[in-house]
């Protein structure tokens, strides 16, 4: 062969093992198509066969796997953080959205469509290993526009329907799964102790006994008797443990007073008060549970070794996976691999590091490679993130059609909601003569921002991480609820500020409402956000009270809240007061009860204070009786029919 020829081939050659090398070493698009990795794995791969047994498949997948495999199996990110290419580049296993964490058209097609989409990229890795999604369905779907929103937990306490919360857990699960989510952190088994904290909403109740049952309840709900069901998912109790007994001002975030702080109690009041709702839960089935900001005697949770390996997962004998919470692993030590390395040997398998996820993976890595974190630590917590995903059926369905998307927000799952509604409501004060209110009622006057509001219907955790005031989401409102009731010779006035002066009658006398019905209470928040001091009423609130009992022969007032609020001072002003904490987007489950249609059955799931002062309560030496009383007790709530006397005025 002469010269020239010869370095023409080798020019050729060297040219197509050029192209060949960079082709293996690209992406094959910017999108993957469905299933691109699951075709390249073998077909005699033992892992993906769904006729053996969950533990040898894990086995098999587990000894194929490298460290950046594994590393990333325990990696959380966030979607608004994570680059799409990150998840088949650095193999990461879960992906969530954080509160508001919503495609840019928020309605159930595109969530759907946009979490099949992460699940490309996840398909698309060497071993072809599901992603898992996940979210905060706390009260419903609830950040999805158009999904039903049930009350919030404090409600549900009220309710205290273990039956009711089953079939609440059922439609959650519906719904969420039907935009591809089968990831749930839900239900809070919190046992708050000291009503100022900003979750005490998401708490059943300070009652462990009450907040075991409905929690094992609705995790039930939740995951079905079958979690490869395709509308059943996992649950997540949270937050391990005794997040609800931090102390006011222990908090060491900022802007924060009580929120993610430190419960400075022994272990036999942890053991007793805070720790059952987990043994139920586990007992149940729970696979997964999330782990607290807060600290237990001046040691944050997330590296709690003890709380952890010894009592969760050794004495419990938790077989799921841990989770951490937002950036949770970055509080516990100034300098990061210090705080990497005390998370993953104190227990924690899946971390929720929404936006540094590389420098997480890196420093675990490092971790590792340096004896720190042993390689044992890690095939655990793999070991019990893959079982979970095999049990879910993620490798035999890992995509979800979009079959089940007009259940989302359905009339039947709305009158589920409305039922809930009606089973939270306290009837606190009544005249015996006020309730129920007659649908012929000629002149109905209603006051207060909180009438006419979903967003403030609905509180935190509503389409937003800390809700807003608004039309927020398709719902009824309790001003719609009312107008929907009431007769149609029948007059509603509506005014938030309770300025009702300048309607007159038809002889031009200043028109008097034979009930006015002024709906006042807090603002949505949640978290440490809503951590708050002073637990009184609003002036405006206070205000339009004033106002509309002026103007109407009957007086009824509806407290739209998180908590207990300090209302002594309005009492003696209104012939009826109703706690309905946050309920949700099904406002006319009020109507329903304040008409008489259904009587009133909820009971207080929390001591009401008479006074700021008394908080917190001395749960153990609460006087009966007297100024220094509670203004209402655990388990108090009155039937329509019932009559009470305003409370004294006390000093």
């Amino acid at each position: 062969m002469n010269t020239p020829l010869r370095r023409w081939l080798r020019f050729w050659l060297i040219a197509l093992l050029f192209l060949v090398a960079c082709r293996q070493s690209e992406p094959t698009s910017d999108k993957p198509d469905h299933v691109d990795g699951a075709t390249a794995v073998a077909d005699s791969t033992a892992y993906l066969d769904p006729s053996i047994p969950i533990a040898a498949r894990v086995d098999d997948l587990l000894a194929r796997m490298t460290l950046a495999e594994k590393i990333g199996q325990m990696t959380l990110a966030e979607k608004n953080s994570v680059l799409p290419a990150d998840i088949r580049n650095r193999a990461i296993g879960a992906v969530l959205s954080g509160g508001g964490g919503a495609p840019r058209i928020n309605q159930p097609a595109e969530w759907l469509k946009m979490v099949n989409g992460y699940q490309d990229y996840a398909l698309a890795t060497r071993l072809a290993i599901p992603l898992l999604y996940g979210i905060d369905a706390v009260h419903g779907h609830n950040n999805v526009v158009g999904a039903v929103l049930f009350p919030h937990n404090i409600g549900l306490g009220a309710a205290a329907n273990v039956e009711l919360m089953a079939e609440i857990g059922r439609i959650t699960a519906v719904e969420t799964t039907a935009t591809g989510i089968y990831w749930n952190y839900a239900p809070a088994v919190s046992v708050p102790q000291d009503i100022r904290w900003g979750r005490t909403y998401e708490g059943y109740s300070e009652n462990t006994d009450l907040v075991t049952a409905l929690s094992r309840a609705y995790l039930i709900g939740l995951q079905g008797d079958d979690l490869t069901a395709v509308d059943s998912l996992i649950a997540t109790p949270k937050h391990y443990v005794a997040d609800g007994a931090t102390g006011w001002g222990t908090s060491t975030t900022e802007n924060y007073r009580i929120d993610q702080g430190d419960a400075q109690i022994d272990e036999a009041t942890l053991r007793a008060l805070h720790l059952p709702p987990y043994l139920a839960a586990i007992e149940a089935g729970a696979r997964s549970i999330m782990v607290s900001y807060s600290s237990w005697n001046g040691v944050k949770m997330h590296g709690h070794d003890y709380l952890i390996n010894d009592v969760l997962k050794g004495e419990l004998g938790f077989t799921g996976f841990v989770v951490s919470d937002w950036k949770a692993i970055d509080q516990i030590d100034r300098n990061y691999y210090n705080a990497v390395v005390i998370a993953i040997n104190a227990g924690i398998d899946m971390n929720m590091v929404p936006s540094a996820y590389g420098m997480f993976i890196d420093a675990l890595t490092m971790a590792v490679e340096n004896g720190d974190v042993p390689l044992e630590r890690i095939d655990d917590a793999v070991r019990r993130i893959l079982t979970v995903k095999f049990e879910l059926g993620l490798f035999e369905r890992p995509f979800t059609d979009d079959s089940r998307l007009d259940l989302i927000g359905s009339d039947a799952h709305r009158e589920l909601a409305r039922q809930a509604v009606r089973e939270s409501l306290v009837l606190l004060q009544h005249d015996g003569a006020t309730l129920p209110i007659s649908p012929e009622t000629p002149v109905i006057f209603v006051a207060g921002e909180a009438a006419n509001d979903i967003g403030i219907q609905s509180g935190g955790w509503s389409i937003q991480w800390q809700g807003r005031t608004g039309n927020i989401t398709p719902g009824t409102t309790i001003l719609d609820a009312i107008n929907n009731s009431v007769s149609a010779g029948t007059q509603v006035n509506f005014n938030r500020f309770g300025n009702f002066e300048r309607i007159n009658a038809a002889d031009g006398s200043p028109l008097m409402a034979d009930v006015g019905i002024v709906v006042v209470g807090e603002r949505p928040y949640a978290e440490g956000v809503g951590d708050r001091a002073d637990l009184s009423l609003a002036e405006a609130d206070i205000a339009a009270i004033e106002r509309t009992r002026e103007r109407s022969g009957k007086l009824i007032v509806i407290v739209i809240s998180g908590r207990p609020l300090i209302i002594t001072d309005i009492l003696p002003l209104a012939d009826a007061v109703i706690a309905a904490w946050l309920p949700g987007t099904e406002g006319q489950g009020v109507a329903d009860v304040l008409f008489g249609d259904y009587e009133f059955s909820g009971t207080l799931p929390y001591t009401w204070p008479r006074r700021m002062a008394q908080l917190p309560f001395d749960f153990a030496n609460l006087p009966a009786s007297g100024c220094d009383a509670p203004l209402y007790s655990f388990g108090y709530g009155l039937k329509t029919s019932d009559a009470t006397a305003v409370p004294p005025v006390c000093p």
